[in-house]
């Protein structure tokens, strides 16, 4: 039996008694509706009613809105559930990952580079502070991954750098900020621990190969301390961990090697026994190739549940997978033991939460609140507070290069590069105006004369839509005199705006001609400034780059501070580098 009055429940004796009562009360299709997330692919309000009424789901993550229709669709999932519903955001860096008119705070390898875990627990504060005020109770945060991988497509920006006890003392700070809001929860991710694969598990399979006392030192030593403070969720990622998956079982096979959603040595063995977890577990994603290449999905879904997990996200076809899960409960893959367990999970956390204490119409926040925290002046000043403190200096070898000031450099290049990888979602929410001609026209308004380079195959494509025959050598395209390039500016700033991975590693897209300026090939030729506005790693593929910065994102108020700390100089960049942006390699030092 689940021990409810335990950390991280702490429920009383009337609450127990609710939750106890609930369960009792429930029909079979009620019991199985607790144990899935919905992604829910609507606002319209029949469908939220008709996931509530006819699948009985536990809780929901939702598609992104502005504050106001979030507001709403959380107001009709509560009114129209009969048992709470727990309602999830993504609130990893801020709290648009709860609607889209959210403040983003900053990502969580921009809060390393701070140095400073008030500032982690500032952002989990704020984030969730407007999470709330939507109706969310819960934000699948902190990630609790380490960057060990440059070359890890997942995590990206999504970690609080490759040291263990920095990524636990800021997951924890987070944690805490978000407990500052009454009755919000934080479910830390992905267990076993992301950071050293470099394939993605939303396409493919994904191992974490450390061995159990690595994994003890590093990963565990995460978990255990989230844990120990009152982390009432965990994440199970699609992730493989063959030495603690062989050191509860040593008769496991290679092909019986399961993700830790489905391996009841990962989860009941590792998570429950030798962590002492006796919160609530859910899957990651069900839709990511990590899952769904090891069994038949109708098999999935009872297999993640009998191995330990409580809650699965999300329904595929809400008929099929709930028939399929029902079926693993019918015929005993699914016992009844396992299911009362979850069960019992799953409604400690709602009470925990407090939700059984209000009415339906109480579960929200009053509507008034929204507008006075979403997007909020101290939540804004915190962004560009951040911005001050993170930005960082990585590599400065050319040590006469900074202050910039129109004075020493009257005309500046922009050279904008962008990512080569497969488009994501973000793509679809692109600002309309570029970092580059965001940072052009700031530049331009403290005196410069800063311009954008025009690549010589634009320039033949624009000859090319126009009709007309380019008048390009495209192998020597840009190809000019040293000495006529030399005079054409004086500084040239490189920014590298590579978005966060997903698939492979997104790497910079050059046009690759010999005269062309998109690759800093003239480092010695120029002052040349290499700035990575999000992915941190530029220096792998610009290793000639003798001045080097990270901004770890290109938000207008971070430009705002970029600019004013090159024309301050080298003593303005206070940043610590959590990452190792050099990547290991020799070449990225020299």
């Amino acid at each position: 039996m689940v021990d409810m009055t335990a950390k991280p429940f702490y429920l009383s004796e009337s609450d127990c008694k609710w939750v106890e009562d609930t369960i009792a009360e429930m029909t079979v299709d009620e019991k199985i509706g607790q144990l899935f997330f919905n992604m829910g692919s609507s606002r319209d309000e029949d469908y939220l009613k008709m996931t509530v009424k006819d699948y009985h789901i536990g809780g929901i993550r939702y598609n992104p809105g502005t504050a106001d229709e979030i507001y709403r669709q959380n107001q009709i999932l509560q009114e129209n559930s009969k048992v709470p519903l727990i309602i999830a955001c993504n609130t990893e860096n801020g709290g648009d990952g709860a609607c889209t008119d959210g403040t983003n705070i900053g990502s969580q390898t921009k809060i390393a580079a701070t140095g400073n875990a008030e500032y982690a627990y500032q952002l989990g504060l704020m984030s969730n502070k407007e999470a709330a005020a939507v109706g969310c109770n819960l934000s699948f945060a902190p990630v609790s991954d380490i960057l060990y991988n440059w070359e890890n497509p997942v995590i990206g920006l999504r970690t609080y750098g490759n040291d263990p006890k920095r990524v636990a003392k800021m997951a924890k700070a987070y944690m805490d900020g978000a407990h500052e809001n009454p009755g919000f929860c934080c479910a830390a991710k992905h267990f076993p621990g992301d950071g050293l694969d470099f394939r993605d598990q939303h396409v493919a399979n994904s191992v974490n190969t450390m061995s159990c006392e690595e994994w003890d030192e590093s990963f565990g030593m995460v978990y255990q301390t989230l844990i120990d403070h009152g982390l009432e969720a965990i994440m199970a990622g699609h992730i493989m961990q063959p030495a603690y998956a062989r050191h509860f079982n040593p008769a496991l096979t290679d092909d019986e090697m399961m993700p830790a959603t489905l391996s009841p040595e990962l989860i009941q063995g590792l998570l429950r026994g030798k962590l002492g977890f006796n919160g609530m577990v859910l899957t990651d994603a069900s839709h990511m190739v990590g899952l769904t290449c090891r069994m038949k999905r109708s098999d999935v879904l009872p297999a993640a549940i009998a191995a330990g997990v409580d809650m699965f996200l999300f329904f595929n076809e809400m008929e099929e997978d709930f028939a399929s899960m029902k079926q693993g409960y019918l015929d005993g893959r699914i016992t009844e033991e396992r299911l009362d367990d979850a069960l019992h999970r799953i409604l400690a956390l709602k009470a925990h939460m407090g939700l059984h204490k209000k009415s339906k119409t109480e579960l929200m926040p009053p509507k008034g609140e929204v507008h006075k925290t979403i997007g909020c002046q101290a939540h804004k000043d915190m962004q560009k507070e951040i911005s001050e403190k993170a930005i960082t200096l990585v590599k400065y070898k050319d040590k006469n290069v900074l202050p910039i000031t129109p004075q020493r450099y009257k005309r500046i290049m922009i050279v904008y590069v962008k990512g080569l990888s497969a488009p994501g979602i973000g793509a679809l929410f692109a600002a309309k105006k570029s970092p580059a001609e965001a940072l052009k026209e700031k530049l331009c308004s403290q005196g410069f004369d800063a311009f954008l380079y025009e690549s010589p195959i634009e320039k033949m494509q624009q000859q090319i839509q126009a009709g007309e025959k380019p008048d390009i050598n495209l192998y020597f395209a840009g190809k000019t005199p040293i000495k006529e390039f030399r005079e054409s500016q004086d500084l040239i700033i490189t920014m590298v705006d590579i978005p966060g991975g997903f698939q492979p590693v997104a790497r910079p897209a050059f046009g690759m001609t010999k005269g062309g300026g998109e690759i800093p090939w003239y480092v010695f030729e120029l002052p040349v400034v290499v700035i990575g506005v999000q992915h941190p790693f530029v220096l792998a593929d610009i290793p000639q780059a003798r001045t080097y910065i990270n901004t770890y994102d290109s938000k207008d108020p971070t430009l705002d501070v970029l600019v004013r700390k090159l024309m301050a100089g080298e003593e303005a960049f206070t940043g610590e580098d959590p990452v190792d942006s050099f990547c290991g390699i020799f070449d990225t030092r020299i």
